[in-house]
């Protein structure tokens, strides 16, 4: 059974920082492209930064350009998101996502994490 697990979400004060984490287990996902997702309340969910298997190919949302830091260790099976300069309108839940099946550093996604609360207060 494959699972990805979300850790480090919380409350930040605008211009903070914070590290998400994501732990896979149950396959690897080290020859795949990984990625984070965010839906804010009312909100579709959007992509907001993918890496690709090899960590040299990335993805980011114009919005988060120049803030947020996509990263991951194969050997652990984990993908992080670095996210600094944090402004209000980055409070969502943020979900880890993996591929199977493309090389895309886009996707498509076949994995989904249950998802972590980041709140930015102004």
């Amino acid at each position: 059974q494959v699972q990805l697990v979300e850790s480090g979400g919380g409350l930040v004060q605008a211009g903070g920082s914070l590290r998400l984490s994501c732990a896979a287990s149950g396959r690897t996902f080290s020859a795949y492209p990984m990625g984070w997702f965010r839906q804010a309340p009312g909100k579709e969910r959007e992509f907001a930064a993918g890496i690709s298997w090899s960590g040299t190919t990335y993805y980011y949302k114009d919005s988060v350009k120049g803030r947020f830091t996509i990263s991951r260790d194969n050997a652990k099976n984990t993908v992080y998101l670095q996210m600094n300069s944090l402004k209000p309108e980055d409070t969502a839940v943020y979900y880890c996502a993996a591929s199977k099946r493309s090389l895309a550093v886009t996707g498509p996604f076949d994995y989904w994490g249950q998802g972590t609360q980041v709140t930015v207060s102004s």
